[in-house]
């Protein structure tokens, strides 16, 4: 049965009412999950496969029956390796349906339906005896319920639950053990993305609230590939801290905790970050081992196993702190059935509380943001193009989401300056800013939509200046800012005869690329160790062909390495001195594959015109190099659209990239289709 949906359409700003199929939700997560990436991930099968025989010899060699509890089974790889390496019977539990009829029908393929029964239930529902779940208890426990953050997917309750009512005593556990490291760091680059620093505007200072700068910050970690943040983007205060590690082989407790370690500071600097990753020992020896250490602490970094289901974690301290070589620091690690939070403590301060945003900034600025908003080169854009269109007589309105522009307008001498907000909490963000800096009555906030805006909420005024980032709190892919343009078309009656529109205008640009990694989230298996799981590529594929046409997906590609197999096209301008057309804008075309390589696919962004010589790009930021190399906004997602079929380039220019975009206006949607076509 279809259903009519009510969703915020990300670039109208309307909400539209959507008719889908009960099944949407679960093609959308089945489209966008991260099963490919597992299965590609070699260092982690082999790690998973001999630490699962390494087992199953052990139990064997006492003489009993080799009963596995496969958790979060997936496609069901895990058991198949178990029953392969001579289990006598497999539990494989998974929660999402439609994973438990993928890995179901991925079992029978692999003719191990008769020793490995699919339950879907969460484990903590399952029951064991002659009319439950599981005849009887395991003695081997095999898990993959980890995050980034190791305990993020609620491991730690699962492994409680697990022993208390599922596991024979004395089993035996695959991964053993896991084992959480940490270390101190100053980074003025990871920093800027948790504090906003004071900001230089025509020779004055513009202070951040009190509030902000002693705010704990979100709690929530901030996972990245740590392997694309250089080792000179940061200076180690201290060494490599092993902080705790879990036994998954004896009954694990989902109680909170916090450990310590005491260390000698090896430079001075100010505390500020927390880099942090684990590792797994597969088996009792700890001679297996898959860590998640970045790709700069291996001797050869291309020996690095590459994969973006776990990641490493940054942490930032509640406040900086200056701290002197040779100083005893202890830092501690708290944690409770789901998250970490480190802290710079005393040493027999051990109990620390979990960050809570109380500012209100981290909960309206992503961390993404933060560092946007510190960008010096960014912000000098801004101002010298608000500086070239401003005057003493300007009447300016701000569009953004929490944007600091309004206060820079001020700063350079405009008349009246008005700010549109989407919610009340970013409207009191900014107005702590009003309110340090002593400018209270300088910026009128108004929480209102642009179509409800008035000439009275104005003052009686016309507009001279409307300007934007733009940001937008609901964006997601890049034209989602073009929420700007829709704006601009509501206030048109405000507008003066003549207003400056800043930005002017936004240009699309593509470039064709080849990834040196991220190709894998999107990549058939077929075959993964051995094993046929090509059931799973089949539903993923009716997943992605389930809408209507194929689409971009939203990526952060300064931490994806890519090589640009063709120059960047610009494809379609939007013109914000005009309201929005009625008729769609449309560009076909193609462009010359010039760079050797396999073409996995294109990479999609914004480039924003402040003015007719000032332009502020949200993908590139620098020029593409001789060999093909591309530097990536670290502020904002780029669009990824991803080929079913991969092209091997020679870079002839013979072969080329064709595309097909149109803009359509009462959507707010781009729809778009690639393709490599050859003479």
């Amino acid at each position: 049965m279809n259903t009519f949906c009510g969703r915020a359409n990300p670039t109208t700003g309307a909400l539209d009412w959507v008719e889908e199929g009960e099944e949407y939700d679960y093609h959308q997560e089945i489209a966008r999950s991260c099963y490919a990436d597992m299965l590609h991930d070699r260092d982690r099968n082999e790690k998973y496969y001999q630490g699962i025989k390494a087992a199953v010899s052990r139990v064997k060699a006492r003489g009993e029956r080799v009963v596995v509890l496969d958790i979060g089974t997936g496609t069901g790889l895990l058991s198949m390796m178990a029953v392969t390496a001579g289990a006598d019977f497999c539990y494989a539990v998974e929660m999402f349906k439609p994973m438990a009829e993928a890995a179901a029908c991925i079992v029978k393929k692999n003719s191990f339906a008769d020793k490995i029964k699919i339950i879907n239930k969460h484990s903590t529902e399952v029951t064991v005896g002659p009319d439950g779940d599981m005849q009887e208890k395991a003695n081997i426990l095999v898990t993959e319920l980890f995050d980034t953050e190791l305990i993020g997917e609620g491991a730690l309750p699962s492994y409680e639950h697990a022993h208390l009512h599922l596991m024979q005593v004395g089993c035996e556990a695959v991964p053993h053990r896991a084992t959480v490291y940490a270390q101190l760091v100053e980074s003025e680059q990871l920093w800027s993305w948790a504090q906003i620093q004071p900001i230089q505007v025509e020779g004055n200072t513009l202070l951040p609230p009190a509030a902000v700068t002693q705010c704990a910050g979100a709690p929530a970690v901030c996972d990245i590939q740590l392997s694309q943040v250089s080792p000179n983007a940061f200076t180690s205060l201290g060494p490599l801290c092993t902080m705790f590690s879990v036994d998954f082989s004896q009954p694990v407790s989902s109680a909170s905790q916090s450990h310590s370690c005491t260390f000698v500071a090896k430079a001075s600097g100010k505390a500020q970050v927390v880099l942090s990753w684990w590792d797994l020992d597969m088996d009792l020896s700890g001679s297996i081992v898959c860590t998640m250490a970045p790709s700069w602490t291996y001797p050869n970094p291309r020996d690095y196993p590459w994969r973006d289901h776990w990641m490493q974690s940054v942490y930032f301290l509640p406040s900086e702190r200056s701290v002197c070589e040779g100083e005893e620091l202890s830092l501690t690690v708290t944690h409770d059935d789901y998250s970490l939070w480190y802290s710079l403590s005393n040493r027999d301060q051990m109990d620390v509380a979990a960050p809570c945003c109380t500012c209100q900034a981290h909960l309206v600025w992503t961390r993404p943001r933060f560092g946007e908003l510190n960008d010096r080169r960014r912000r000098e854009f801004y101002l010298s193009a608000l500086q070239s269109i401003l005057t003493p007589d300007s009447v300016c309105l701000s569009v953004s989401d929490g944007s600091l522009l309004p206060i820079f307008a001020h700063m350079l001498g405009s008349k009246k300056v008005f700010s549109l907000e989407n919610s009340g909490m970013s409207r009191r963000v900014i107005e702590q800013f009003l309110e340090a800096n002593s400018l209270k009555n300088s910026v009128r906030m108004l929480e209102i939509r642009p179509e409800q805006l008035t000439s009275a909420d104005l003052e009686g005024e016309q507009i001279s200046v409307l300007m934007g980032e733009p940001y937008f709190s609901t964006s997601l892919l890049p034209w989602h800012s073009l929420l700007f343009w829709y704006c601009r078309t509501a206030l048109n009656q405000l507008l003066r005869p003549g207003a400056a529109i800043l930005p002017s205008s936004a240009t699309l640009y593509f470039i064709a690329v080849e990834f040196k990694d991220l190709w894998r989230i999107r990549a058939p298996c077929g075959t993964c160790e051995g094993f046929d799981v090509s059931p799973m590529d089949e539903m993923v594929q009716r997943s992605l062909d389930f809408r209507e046409s194929r689409e971009a997906e939203p990526h952060p590609l300064w931490e994806y390495p890519c090589h640009a197999l063709t120059k960047p096209v610009p494809v379609m301008t939007f013109d914000f001195q005009q309201c929005v057309p009625d008729q769609p804008i449309s560009s076909h075309g193609s462009v010359p594959l010039t760079g050797r390589g396999r073409c996995h696919g294109v990479a999609l962004w914004m480039e924003y015109n402040l003015t007719d010589d000032i332009t502020v790009s949200m993908g590139l930021t620098e020029p593409v190099s001789e060999e093909g190399e591309c530097v990536w906004s670290m502020h904002r997602k780029q669009g990824v659209y991803f080929f079913r079929d991969p092209w091997e380039s020679s870079g002839d220019g013979r072969a080329a990239v064709s595309y097909s975009l149109t803009f359509q206006p009462h959507l707010g949607d781009i729809k778009m289709d690639f393709s490599v076509t050859q003479p």
